[in-house]
C-alpha cells in the first residue's frame, strides 16, 4: 500500500539513511507491500520502498493469512486483508484504468474465485542440499520457498506437491537447468510441461527421458512434456469447456479457475443475447467458444494453430451446438477487418495481456452493433476501450473477475454497444 509523505507518516517511519537523498525517501508514494490502507508503521525505506518491521496500529481490515508461506512466498501479497474491502479495491483498479482514458461506466461487484480453486500452477524445481524441492520464487528474489501448502490451489494439486518434486528429478541431467513445471489439472490427471531445461549441452539424455516416463507412470500423470515435446502421455488431457470436452495441445492456454471461466463464459453469453452470428477472436481451445454456439453460429479465429485445431476437433463431437468455424490467423498481423463484419451480430475478442489495439481499430470501424471485450490486463483494456468509444460504441458495463486470489491482477468483461 501507497503511504504518502505527510509529516505524520514520516514520524511513524523508522527510516535508515539509505538512497541519494540521504534520508532514502523518495520524493512522491512509498509503497509498503504486505500493509493495509491507514496502518501506521516502523518501516525501513529506500527510494520508494518501504519494508515494515513493526505493525504500530493495525488496520481493522487486517486479518491472519490463512497460509503458513506468507510473507516470504512471492506468489500472494494481500492474504492479511478481509475479502470485502479487498474486492472493492479490485473493482477500483478497474474503475481508475478506464479513468485514466476518460471512460466512465457500471463497475458490477467482482466475481470472487474462492480458495482451494486453481487448477494451474508454474513450479519452481531447486536441488536443496540432497533432494528437489518445488514452491514458488520469495518476495523480491530468486530464492526459492518450498510449499507444502498453497490455499489458492485445487487439493488435488496440493496433494500433489511431493510427487511433482520427484518427478522434477531427472531434469536436473545439465547443472545450468532450472525446471519450472507447468501443472494443470485436467479431467483425466495432471497435464505437466517443463521448461527451463538447458538444451544447448544437447537436451535431455535418453536415460534421464526414460526416467521421466518411468516416474511420470509411477505417479499417474497423464502427460509430460518438455517445451511442448510429449516425454510421456498414458491419456489425453481432456476439459471441459461448455458442452464441449476438449483436448489440450501442449502448453495450451487454460484459464486458471474453472469457476471464473464458466462466471465470464456465462456473463459474454448473456451479453450476446439473441445474436445469431458472432466472432470469437482470441478464441483459444474455445474459452468462450461452445457457450456462445448454444444460441449463435459462431467464427472462431486464434493464432495458435493446435488450439484452433483441438477446438474443431471438439466441436464435432457435441451435438446440439450451432456451426463453428475455425480459422488460425495472427490477429495482431492480420486483424479481422470491418468489411469481414459485415454480417456479425456481435464480436466477442479475448487478447492477451498485450491487448488488442490493432484488432480494436477495425471493430470501432465495422458496422457491428454490439462487442464483448475480456482482459486481464485493465490497463491495455482502457486503451482498447477508448478506441472502440473513439469509433461510437458506449461502454454499457464492467464485470470485474477476481480470479487470481490475494494477488493484485484483476481481470474483467466489458459490455461495449453502439
Amino acid at each position: 500500500m501507497p503511504l504518502e509523505h505527510s509529516p505524520e507518516v514520516v514520524r511513524e517511519l523508522l527510516i535508515e539513511r539509505v538512497g541519494a537523498r540521504g534520508d532514502g525517501v523518495a520524493a512522491g508514494p512509498v509503497y509498503a507491500p504486505l500493509t493495509l490502507p491507514g496502518e501506521r508503521l516502523r518501516a525501513s525505506v529506500a527510494g520508494d520502498r518501504a519494508e515494515f518491521t513493526e505493525i504500530l496500529q493495525p488496520s481493522a481490515e487486517r486479518v491472519t493469512p490463512p497460509c503458513p508461506h506468507f510473507g516470504d512466498c512471492g506468489g500472494c501479497a494481500l492474504q492479511q486483508w478481509a475479502l470485502a474491502p479487498y474486492l472493492v479495491w479490485k473493482a477500483e483498479q478497474v474503475r481508475a484504468a478506464l479513468a485514466s482514458v476518460r471512460i466512465e461506466t457500471e463497475i458490477l461487484p467482482p466475481f470472487a474465485s474462492p480458495p482451494h480453486s486453481r487448477r494451474r500452477l508454474a513450479l519452481h524445481a531447486r536441488k536443496l542440499g540432497g533432494r528437489i524441492a518445488v514452491g514458488f520464487k520469495a518476495r523480491r528474489s530468486w530464492r526459492l520457498v518450498e510449499i507444502g501448502v498453497c490455499p489458492i490451489a485445487d487439493p488435488q494439486l496440493e496433494g500433489a506437491l511431493p510427487a511433482l518434486a520427484d518427478l522434477a528429478a531427472p531434469f536436473f541431467e545439465h547443472p545450468k537447468s532450472a525446471p519450472t513445471l507447468h501443472v494443470t489439472l485436467t479431467e483425466t490427471g495432471l497435464d505437466i510441461d517443463v521448461t527451463g531445461v538447458e538444451r544447448r549441452a544437447g537436451g535431455l539424455s535418453a536415460d534421464a527421458r526414460m526416467t521421466v516416463a518411468e516416474r511420470a507412470a509411477a505417479l499417474d500423470f497423464a502427460r509430460v512434456t518438455l517445451a511442448g515435446e510429449v516425454l510421456y502421455q498414458a491419456r489425453q488431457p481432456i476439459v471441459r469447456l461448455g458442452k464441449a470436452m476438449v483436448a489440450l495441445p501442449p502448453g495450451a492456454f487454460l484459464q486458471a479457475v474453472p469457476a471464473a471461466e464458466a462466471a465470464m463464459a456465462a456473463f459474454v453469453a448473456e451479453a450476446v443475447g439473441a445474436a445469431s452470428q458472432v466472432a470469437d477472436l482470441y478464441c483459444g481451445v474455445g474459452t468462450l467458444t461452445f457457450t456462445l454456439a448454444e444460441t449463435a453460429a459462431v467464427r472462431a479465429i486464434d493464432q495458435s494453430a493446435a488450439a484452433v485445431k483441438a477446438l474443431a476437433a471438439a466441436s464435432g463431437s457435441v451435438s446440439g451446438l450451432k456451426p463453428i468455424t475455425t480459422e488460425a490467423r495472427d490477429l495482431v498481423r492480420r486483424p479481422l477487418l470491418a468489411a469481414d463484419m459485415k454480417r456479425l451480430d456481435a464480436v466477442v475478442f479475448d487478447p492477451p495481456r498485450a491487448g488488442a489495439a490493432e484488432q480494436a481499430r477495425e471493430i470501432a470501424r465495422a458496422a457491428v452493433a454490439l462487442a464483448i471485450g475480456v482482459s486481464c490486463n485493465p490497463a491495455t483494456f482502457a486503451r482498447d476501450a477508448r478506441t472502440l468509444v473513439d469509433g461510437g460504441f458506449v461502454l454499457r458495463k464492467v464485470l470485474p473477475v477476481d480470479q487470481f486470489l490475494w494477488s493484485p491482477h484483476v481481470e474483467l468483461v466489458g459490455v461495449f454497444s453502439r
